[in-house]
């Protein structure tokens, strides 16, 4: 397939004013402008828009489905505070209709998170939102280690689940020592056969360098992350961060990311009383990158755009809006090999407008994940699935 005729946005740096995009099988095998062009295209953009599918950084997509009744949550194991070897790729449903409102939205790729009931919540996982078997659908799992500090795991779970902020940092510290010394016991004696399958997932997620994501809302527990990924030598990056504003020239010393959202809210919990929108730009001038984030289900996969758009208008500005929901978070996530920019060799995950992508109520006319047309709205209406 050949687009041609499109104003490309590639989001690495280049953009063509009349440009083309070849694909071939689930990839970009040509990009470029039409002068350069001398085949034919299937289809003809006529001056349409194009950018990269759209990523959401973080949400639980298939593990709260709609309706959020008990057969169909599976985003929080409440029983025990320490579960680092979940995955959420054994609880997505991929037939939650939330995939297809992600799709017709152009939002191609999500992040899956477990819930932010447990200290150590889980393995990560980032994937596309078109499919039927989530194995199909993975770009790369586990991408990270949810953890949770503040008011989510003090208010969650059974009475033996800590109620303090001293003993959720404990409880993670404990658990993160012991695999440091197992590492450390079986470089030295390499036949220790003693298994603990959550030991195992903190091992394996220590010796990958894999980053932490770290649910925090408040300054504090922003700095108890800080704190905790020192000791252990770990990169990490912070979920939601509503009091991040208060502490950004720490977080630029930290070279963590921020996952910015949900921003359309009201200040329901203790924990997001200080939130104002002003911290979006106080990140951005700092220099933090930001990746928007809807937190799906809390607000739905659909409105990502919408989302963007808020923060371009509150000091994120249009082009590093757009950033937000395509290279940085491909970046933050450690994807960007295969997603959140237009280039040769990546997966061909694209969108065409009509109309600027951020502007209220704009729908792309066309997408396509890993080289397959999903959605078309100029000719044939929706056809995935």
């Amino acid at each position: 397939m050949t687009i041609i005729n499109a104003k490309i946005y590639t989001m690495f740096g280049q953009h063509f004013e009349n440009g083309y995009i070849e694909i071939e099988g689930k990839k970009i095998s040509e990009i470029g402008n039409m002068r350069n062009f001398s085949g034919s295209g299937e289809f003809n953009a006529n001056g349409a828009l194009v950018f990269p599918g759209f990523i959401d950084c973080h949400t639980h997509m298939g593990l709260f489905e709609e309706g959020q009744v008990y057969e169909t949550d599976d985003a929080n194991e409440i029983g025990d505070t320490i579960t680092p070897h979940l995955r959420v790729i054994d609880a997505i449903n991929p037939f939650d209709r939330y995939f297809s409102d992600a799709l017709r939205a152009g939002i191609t790729s999500v992040v899956v998170s477990p819930g932010s009931a447990n200290s150590i919540s889980g393995q990560v996982s980032a994937i596309k939102t078109y499919g039927v078997c989530i194995d199909d659908m993975v770009i790369k799992s586990p991408i990270a280690m949810k953890f949770s500090l503040g008011e989510n795991p003090k208010s969650t779970g059974e009475k033996d689940v800590p109620k303090t902020r001293m003993a959720i940092a404990a409880g993670i510290r404990e658990a993160l020592r012991k695999a440091e010394k197992c590492i450390k016991d079986l470089e030295e004696n390499p036949n220790d056969n003693d298994f603990d399958i959550k030991n195992q997932a903190l091992i394996d997620f220590l010796k990958s360098k894999a980053p932490a994501q770290f649910h925090a809302h408040r300054a504090c527990d922003i700095f108890t992350a800080m704190r905790l990924a020192h000791e252990f030598n770990l990169k990490f990056h912070i979920i939601h961060g509503t009091e991040s504003y208060k502490i950004a020239e720490y977080l630029k010393k930290s070279n963590a990311g921020v996952f910015v959202g949900p921003i359309i809210t009201d200040r329901s919990k203790p924990e997001i009383l200080n939130f104002d929108l002003k911290y979006i730009k106080i990140l951005h001038e700092a220099g933090i990158e930001i990746s928007i984030t809807t937190d799906h289900p809390v607000i739905p996969i659909q409105h990502l755009p919408l989302c963007a758009s808020i923060a371009a208008a509150n000091g994120l500005g249009w082009e590093a809006a757009l950033h937000s929901i395509t290279s940085v978070p491909a970046k933050l996530c450690g994807i960007s090999d295969v997603v959140g920019t237009l280039e040769v060799g990546k997966d061909a995950d694209i969108i065409v407008f009509n109309d600027d992508p951020l502007k209220v109520g704009v729908t792309p006319q066309l997408v396509i994940c890993d080289g397959k047309v999903v959605v078309d709205n100029f000719n044939k209406g929706l056809i995935y699935g």
